[in-house]
């Protein structure tokens, strides 16, 4: 079992590591949701930052009209911000097509120019009247940061990057970035004034899951392009490149993006992980405060010298996000959290090295389990096991709050998890098969409904070394010797076995316990392991159906022309201690005490007294019920005083019978004349073997040879003085 044991101890290790080395999407997804739990638990706090966002929410749509606004109001925006101070303007907004609410573009439309026909303004005119280019205009000479989005298609135009790139590594890293089939495009004028473009993707093909990875460099048609907050960063810094840091491995991978002074830690792929706060309702300002000449004074404090994102958080508007705080907030408020992320440098990371951690710390907890199941069982592995998920919990939680390190512990937990379960359910079935062999094995000393109750009541039942009321039986088989020189040894095996068989199946059903197979004698005690009301009566009822099964046996052998098989049986009742008898290493349940010699030494009196079941007198007096006679006092080796004893006749029907009644109205007259030496025996002895007639003669034969030797055992019916 042993060697089995160990073997799907490491198959199920080697298994769950490579499982966990292919990563599929339960354990990905397992591993996604701890980690969105630890945001949960300690999110970054809320701190002053030098970045705010312009709402275009609800209320400054009901203030404004439904989006899109004109873009002259948007150029208001920004000569607003521009006046108030703000470092970079940054908009989460698209700007693909042409301002179709441009008084240009309503100008040129034929039916407007046919009605208006020689009053058409000017081309210069309407070249004022342009929004596009009123709200280009506005961005000369000011940092702001446009928005691309990915699309299925390449826009007519690309858009190139306003941003330089150097890459630096044994390979280009640039070649591990997340593709854009196709981008959107600007509108030219505004394309020609702004300063920046940036990517508004947050995840990569809009995903609709929850935020946890946001791609900080993307790779187009027209080249790389940095993700919006990054190249707000960009401008806010100064900085006219961007650099990809890659690994010192040959594959393509990048581990950091450096802009200015700060470098920032990526996946293989340029994605940052986001640490998240809580949406704070204070970094947000209104679109249509911004727009409101008499808000300027309240508003500079707050805009002046902030890198400044526009976006929506109206539904309608289509840009909310989910993010690992069970929170949905606006795709813009993600941005605005990378650039505070960044400032701060609160990054979070992981990379192989934590990834190969995790497996060996599952790999130590199965080796722990499997060895503590192995030699401790079940209960020390679960306290081991609690021990280890605690610590690895510990270490995780840790490693996140101090470092901002990824160590995911559902991995170890759930794997030693599915290792423990597995090797104790294996254990289980083993052990439960064997509990089946001892079950068996042990239903041949104790009856199924004892056994039973032991498995039931457990520990509870104390087993060894108490001293209890016991009702003790010897049987033996008379002229044994005589008896197997008749037979081959392995005919006399099979003789025992077949007697023996249907002894123990009585005692057991008695709820006796075998004690043990002597030569060819059998011992069994009542009343343990279990205590049980009656256990002298069970005893009588268990010898009775000896008799009965001993008498059927006998008459098939007559039958066969062998020789018949006698028995004679003991019963004694009394104190004795009960218990494991034996070594340390070896023991037996058995029984010890005067009681056991008085039992044995009644059973070797039967041959003196001529029948087949004597009892002693407490034994009788336990059964009132059943039938029993006096067979007067008896010399027992080793005992001072002669003990009364009584032949046990049949059960409760038959003492309750006419036949019973009938000799024992004979019997009397015969134990009184026995008692006195000059009393004639023939005329009561007469009277009661007459009586015998009536019985059955599985009774009749035994009970007329006891009468017969009663006239020699005088001795034993004498007067307790006479006696002594």
């Amino acid at each position: 079992m042993r060697n089995a044991f160990l073997f799907l101890a490491l198959i199920l290790m080697a298994g769950l590591a490579a499982l966990r080395g292919l990563d599929p999407a339960p354990v990905s997804e397992a591993r996604e949701a701890y980690f969105d739990y630890l945001q949960r638990v300690s999110p970054r706090p809320v701190l002053p930052m030098p970045v705010r966002i312009v709402d275009i929410d609800e209320a400054s749509l009901a203030a404004e009209g439904q989006w899109p606004w004109p873009r002259h109001r948007l150029a208001d925006m920004v000569n607003a911000l521009a006046d108030m101070g703000a470092a970079v303007v940054v908009f989460d907004v698209l700007f693909a097509e042409t301002d179709r609410l441009s008084a240009a573009q309503i100008l040129d439309d034929p039916q407007v120019s046919a009605v208006l026909g020689d009053q058409r303004p000017a081309p210069e005119r309407l070249a004022a009247l342009d929004n596009d280019r009123r709200f280009a205009a506005a961005l000369e000479g000011f940092p702001v940061v446009l928005g691309i989005a990915e699309a299925p298609e390449p826009a007519e135009t690309l858009v190139p990057p306003t941003a330089g790139f150097v890459e630096v590594g044994l390979s280009r890293p640039s070649e591990a970035l997340l593709e854009m089939r196709g981008t959107t495009g600007i509108v030219a004028p505004l394309l020609a004034a702004s300063e920046g473009i940036g990517a508004i993707n947050v995840s990569p093909f809009e995903d609709e899951g929850r935020v946890r990875e946001v791609p900080l460099v993307w790779q187009t048609e027209a080249g790389m392009v940095p993700s919006l907050a990054l190249e707000a960063l960009r401008l806010a810094l100064g900085e006219s490149t961007v650099i990809l840091l890659g690994t010192d491995s040959t594959e393509p991978a990048i581990r950091a993006v450096r802009v200015g002074g700060y470098d920032i830690p990526t996946n293989a792929e340029g994605a940052l992980r986001v640490r998240y706060r809580h949406d704070d309702p204070a970094s947000y300002v209104p679109a249509a405060d911004v727009l409101n000449p008499a808000a300027f004074d309240a508003l500079l404090p707050f805009i002046e010298g902030h890198i400044v994102l526009v976006g929506t958080s109206a539904a309608g508007l289509l840009d909310i996000r989910a993010t690992p705080l069970g929170e949905t907030v606006p795709g813009v408020s993600i941005h605005a959290q990378i650039l505070e992320q960044v400032l701060l440098e609160d990054y979070l990371q992981r990379n192989d090295v934590l990834s190969g951690a995790e497996i060996l710390t599952f790999l130590a907890i199965g080796a722990l389990l499997t060895v503590l199941l192995m030699l401790s069982g079940p209960v020390m592995a679960v306290g081991a096991g609690a021990i280890s998920a605690a610590l690895t919990l510990g270490a995780s939680w840790l490693a996140f709050d101090r470092f901002g390190l990824l160590f995911d512990a559902t991995f170890p937990m759930i794997a030693g998890l599915i290792t423990f379960t597995a090797l104790a359910s294996f254990q289980f079935v083993v052990a439960d098969r064997e509990k089946r062999l001892i079950r068996r094995s042990f239903t041949k000393y104790v009856s199924p409904r004892v056994l039973t109750e032991i498995e039931k009541r457990g520990h509870a039942l104390e087993l060894g070394g108490q001293i209890r009321p016991m009702t003790i039986m010897f049987s033996d088989i008379r002229d044994f010797t005589p008896l197997s020189e008749t037979l081959t040894p392995q005919d006399l095996v099979a003789l025992l076995n077949t007697l023996f068989s249907k002894m123990t199946t009585h005692i057991l059903e008695t709820q006796g316990t075998i004690d043990k197979f002597i030569g060819d004698a059998v011992m069994a005690f009542w009343n343990a392991p279990l205590m049980m009301e009656g256990h002298e009566r069970q005893a009588c009822l268990a010898t009775l159906a000896m008799r009965r099964d001993l008498t059927a046996f006998n008459d098939e052998r007559e039958a066969q022309g062998l020789l018949p098989v006698k028995t004679v049986i003991g019963l004694a009742t009394g104190d004795a201690c009960v218990g494991n008898m034996g070594s340390d290493d070896r023991f037996n349940y058995s029984v010890v005490g005067e009681t056991v010699n008085v039992a044995a030494r009644i059973e070797s009196n039967c041959r003196h007294v001529e029948f087949d079941i004597l009892v002693s007198e407490e034994v009788a007096q336990a059964a009132p019920d059943l039938a029993f006679l006096d067979a007067g006092r008896l010399e027992l080796k080793g005992v001072s005083a002669r003990m009364p004893v009584q032949v046990l006749l049949g059960d409760a029907d038959f003492a309750r019978s006419d036949a019973f009644a009938a000799l024992q109205a004979a019997y009397a007259p015969l134990v009184a004349a026995l008692s006195d030496p000059a009393a004639p025996l023939d005329a009561a002895l007469a009277r009661c073997l007459e009586a015998t007639e009536a019985l059955d003669p599985v009774l009749a034969r035994p009970l007329t040879g006891y009468l017969n030797r009663l006239a020699s055992r005088r001795e034993d019916f004498a007067p307790m003085q006479a006696a002594a």
